[in-house]
């Protein structure tokens, strides 16, 4: 978290926090630039245990740019929450990831989640995903937010 934000809301800090992600995106074309910028801004600003995308290629979701620990590399769709989201073209948010079934557990630190799918001319063509190590962390205001944020991803 950055310093003097502490005492702000979730939806304060988001609020600062977009125009940033917006700057940083803007006239730049390099698609790996963005997602990794993307995923900085956002574990330095929230300090959450992963932030990272996965691009669908051929069949499955591969592991794109990230911030945190080594993660899984290859995820098959309808496998665990990203893989599951990107199946169903939504949003989820489990707030405990030991109660869902099928979880993928890259990193045991993993308490809880939230995953939102990318996609344009109606398909889904990568995740945003995201961990943290507190359970329940994620609510509709990350899910507001962060589909905000990923809209302005180009792919």
């Amino acid at each position: 978290m950055q310093a003097g934000l502490k005492t702000l809301t979730k939806a304060d800090q988001y609020t600062s926090l977009y125009p940033q992600v917006e700057a940083l995106l803007n006239g730049e074309p390099d698609l790996v630039a963005n997602l990794a910028n993307t995923a900085a801004a956002l574990k330095e600003q929230f300090g959450w245990l992963w932030v990272g995308f996965y691009l669908v290629k051929d069949d499955e979701l591969v592991l794109g740019p990230f911030q945190g620990p080594v993660a899984c590399t290859r995820i098959r769709k309808g496998k665990g929450v990203c893989g599951t989201s990107w199946a169903e073209a939504r949003t989820l948010i489990v707030p405990d990831v030991e109660k869902f079934s099928g979880h993928i557990a890259c990193s045991s630190l993993s308490r809880s989640e939230i995953v939102v799918p990318i996609i344009r001319n109606k398909k889904v063509v990568a995740v945003l995903d995201v961990d943290s190590t507190d359970y329940d962390q994620f609510d509709d205001v990350d899910q507001q937010w962060l589909e905000k944020i990923v809209s302005l991803l180009q792919l």
